[in-house]
């Protein structure tokens, strides 16, 4: 007789794992009918059933979107006035709508940034959208959206930074219980959420009420995180936690969309490092999954002056193949502008990336496949293939170098490999490989990769047509499973026309020359491509020459955004003007913020418009210890 597959709700009922009874006779002397053989014991950690249901959303938007989309920074100061958040065409379904064209699942609002303005109308705090003249004060952003993901099928989660610099009791115990409220609310009033982030910013200036002063805190001691991820999971038990030690997800160690290859979900039970969270550590004793951030634009936040910079449909793909392809979660940010909508640009880039991701992954060219197992418990070998994500293949436990191979129809064509391990039986595969054979052929090595886990993609440099193909182990623990083993013939993105600039304020760099620096190589801050740098002795500095007299704002500076222990982004600025190169201005210094961790234009005001023709900046030390400073472009805005 053919044994039923194996399936979660067998598995999640206890008796696979623990052993199948025997069978017994029954009274009279017939015997019972007999049950599923018994699973082998899981190897290692393994995920909460509410980490599974996370690994299964893939990818899903970030919407930073707040105080700073009006003030034109990434980090407010806590001392904004509320009247400054007045979207003229705020648009919830349009935001969606968006991250559906994108292929995204759900969507992480920032209810609260560090400047502490809450985007919906708290009891708790006046800074808050209460006192905006958006709505007549009766708005409230997070609701709003949480309805639209509602509408539209999708899943709704909430950031609330744990820093606050408009708090006066920042860095006293009545904060924490403020914040403690704060999730509540949140938490308590918009639905099931899927995700609860916290961001790892935390301390250092703000005006916290009017001391305008530094305050710093120790931030496990401080928070006590244990009890934070224990409250949210009281009010939201299917909602996973973000990053600090004890949370179900880890930060991947970057916030340029890639993950390690591979990118193991467990990790030692031991404060965070971001090498071991780019990578993970195999066999380690927490299942805490990295989950990728990237922003479509440089920063996190809407800036006019990025509506040139916004990330092609071909980037999209790339960061998604080296995120979820790699085993971790892609989360893309997208910013809306002052209008309270999705800019265009940024649309027309996500629908050709949804467009090709929908097209790659519409037909499962394994179906259909003859599948047959090396060694198999209870004939679930078709487990793999049959499209079903609550069965799999298990190999016996002694079985470690199993294979399953895959008899394809003729003319089957494919050039990308999907594999997903069964999480509840933990990460049994080490290292695998890919075979195909022609009809009556040899097995041929086309592949080799590390893990399979949550999901393994494996992208051919070309299609193949074999009539066979073959997963097999290599180095494993224990025998392997699959939950899925697909077949996909690979859709690229459109081409999107040239982006044409919209943002008068922009002062072109066309005729900008450098006429001194402290280091060579400086021209590659004006060269256009974010990717070269000019990197300096520890204490650095240049002068531009504009080309002509200009009556400047500010100015910007994007870091490096390659990591690199030789040379960090500079902690802060000194600037001076000149009309003639000889008689310079009164200067005027500050710290750029979070540079070394966002790597995102900072944009500097001055304290007053100025007629300059040269500027001259300092850099007196790096962000971070390095012996040199790196900086990618300098601009400058009107």
């Amino acid at each position: 007789m053919t044994l039923p597959a194996l399936s979660r709700r067998t598995v999640l009922s206890g008796s696979l794992l623990a052993g199948a009874a025997a069978c017994t006779p029954k009274a009279g002397g017939l015997a019972s009918s007999p049950v599923v053989p018994a699973l082998p014991a899981p190897w290692g950690a393994v995920p909460h059933p509410r980490q599974v249901k996370w690994h299964d959303r893939r990818m899903y938007a970030f919407i930073h979107f707040s105080m700073n989309t009006f003030t034109d920074k990434e980090w407010g100061f806590g001392d904004e006035d509320p009247a400054m958040f007045n979207p003229t065409d705020f648009d919830a379904d349009q935001i969606v709508g968006a991250a559906v064209a994108g292929g995204l699942t759900g969507l992480i609002i920032t209810a609260k940034h560090h400047d502490g303005f809450c985007l919906w109308p708290t009891t708790l705090t006046e800074h808050c959208v209460r006192n905006s003249p958006w709505r007549g004060g009766k708005g409230d952003v997070v609701g709003e959206l949480e309805a639209a993901c509602r509408r539209a099928g999708i899943n709704f989660g909430v950031y609330l930074s744990p820093w606050d610099r408009n708090r006066a009791d920042y860095g006293k115990p009545s904060y924490v219980e403020y914040y403690r409220a704060q999730l509540t609310e949140l938490c308590t009033r918009y639905g099931k959420l899927f995700e609860v982030w916290f961001d790892g910013a935390n301390g250092g200036d703000g005006f916290y009420g009017g001391a305008r002063e530094t305050r710093q805190i120790d931030a496990p001691k401080y928070y006590n995180w244990p009890g934070i991820i224990e409250l949210v999971h009281s009010l939201q038990p299917d909602a996973c936690t973000f990053d600090p030690l004890g949370a179900d997800i880890r930060w991947v160690g970057n916030e340029e969309g890639h993950a390690g290859d591979p990118c193991w979900p467990t990790m030692p039970n031991a404060p965070y490092e971001m090498d071991k969270g780019y990578t993970g550590v195999r066999g380690a004793e927490l299942w805490w999954p990295a989950e990728t951030d990237v922003s479509i634009r440089p920063g996190w936040f809407y800036h006019a002056d990025e509506d040139t910079q916004v990330k092609t449909p071909q980037k999209l793909m790339e960061m998604f193949d080296r995120s979820v392809g790699h085993g971790s979660n892609f989360l893309l940010n997208l910013p809306p502008d002052r209008r309270g909508r999705i800019p265009d640009r940024d649309v027309a880039s996500l629908k050709a990336f949804g467009d090709a991701i929908r097209a790659t992954f519409a037909q499962d060219l394994a179906r259909g496949a003859l599948a047959s197992a090396s060694a198999d418990i209870g004939s679930t070998a078709a487990s793999a293939i049959d499209g079903n994500p609550d069965t799999f293949w298990c190999a016996p436990a002694e079985a470690r170098d199993a294979a399953l191979a895959l008899e394809l129809q003729p003319g089957t064509r494919f050039d990308t490999i999907v594999l997903r391990e069964w999480l509840p039986l933990g990460l049994r595969t080490t290292t695998f490989a890919i075979d195909i054979a022609d009809d009556g052929g040899e097995w041929r090595e086309i592949a080799r990769k590390d893990m399979v886990g949550p999901e393994r993609h494996v992208r051919l440099p070309a299609p193949v047509s074999p009539r066979r193909v073959r997963f097999r182990a290599i180095a494993a623990e224990a025998g392997p499973t699959l939950r899925e083993f697909a077949l996909y013939l690979s859709s690229a993105p459109i081409e999107l026309p040239p982006a044409v600039p919209s943002d008068p304020s922009i002062v072109s760099r066309r005729r900008w020359k450098i006429v001194a620096a402290s280091a060579p190589g400086a021209d590659a801050v004006l060269d256009e491509n974010p990717k070269s740098a000019w990197t300096a002795p520890a204490t650095a500095s240049l002068t531009i020459d504009l080309g002509g007299e200009e009556k400047l704002a500010g100015f910007t500076l994007t870091p490096t955004r390659h990591i690199d222990p030789q040379a960090a982004p500079p902690a802060r600025w000194h600037v001076e003007t000149s009309l003639d190169g000889k008689c310079w201005s009164k200067a005027e210094e500050g710290e750029f913020q979070n540079i070394n961790y966002a790597r995102a234009t900072q944009r500097i005001a001055f304290s007053a418009p100025r007629n300059a023709r040269y500027l001259r900046l300092a850099f007196p030390r790096p962000a971070v210890p390095a012996p040199a400073i790196a900086v990618a472009t300098i601009g400058a805005f009107r």
